[in-house]
């Protein structure tokens, strides 16, 4: 489990193509001091384990299903950077809202527009996902935890402060990027309940 507070952002430095997989290596954050192997570390929110990690890098490997629901291709992401996050510890505040790292499906920006101090994102999301969505409700794009301001057909609106655009690449993105979206895991929880109580 995450927090959707992103510790840090790091490039993607090489990818290896396998058999239905890739392993890709992220640099490693200097923060990073207290890693073990099998760790769990949000990557643009998508949750991957640890296979081996050295001073400078972090090995992971993504499997067919994350390649398939996020459309990833690696080898052309070489140098893009994207948001890092270790895995809550109990005990710890949390500042954003509970996020599993089990990114649902991508998004598609639809307007990426710094108005004076504010940067207005407006993500298109699919159908699927609406009945977790609504108006102060939370979301996680990129990792990131937000707090949906307006919700139209299925555009999701969020504003980002300037400290959210330092900490993490959501400034990078334009008209037409991909973004990862994982809706509140509450929210499923419940909807999934009701169906089952539905259908008994």
């Amino acid at each position: 489990m995450f927090s959707g507070i992103v510790e840090s952002v790091m490039p993607i430095e090489s990818s290896e193509e396998l058999q239905n997989a890739y392993r890709v290596k992220i640099k490693k954050p200097s923060e990073f001091n207290d890693l073990k192997l099998g760790d769990s570390i949000a990557c643009d929110g998508v949750c991957l384990t640890v296979e081996a990690f050295d001073e400078q890098q972090m090995t992971f490997a993504l499997a067919a299903e994350t390649i398939k629901i996020l459309d990833w291709n690696p080898s052309s992401w070489i140098g893009k950077k994207v948001n890092l996050e270790r895995s809550l510890r109990f005990g710890d505040r949390i500042h954003g809202h509970l996020v599993t790292g089990h990114v649902d499906s991508l998004g598609s920006v639809t307007r990426a527009e710094l108005v004076g101090e504010s940067f207005f994102l407006d993500v298109k999301v699919q159908d699927t996902i609406l009945p977790y969505v609504w108006k102060k409700g939370s979301i996680t794009l990129n990792g990131v935890s937000l707090t949906v301001n307006e919700l139209s057909k299925n555009t999701v609106s969020v504003c980002l402060i300037p400290e959210t655009l330092k900490r993490t690449n959501l400034g990078d993105l334009k008209i037409g990027s991909k973004i990862n979206v994982e809706p509140d895991y509450m929210a499923r929880a419940i909807q999934r309940s009701l169906e089952v109580k539905k259908d008994q």
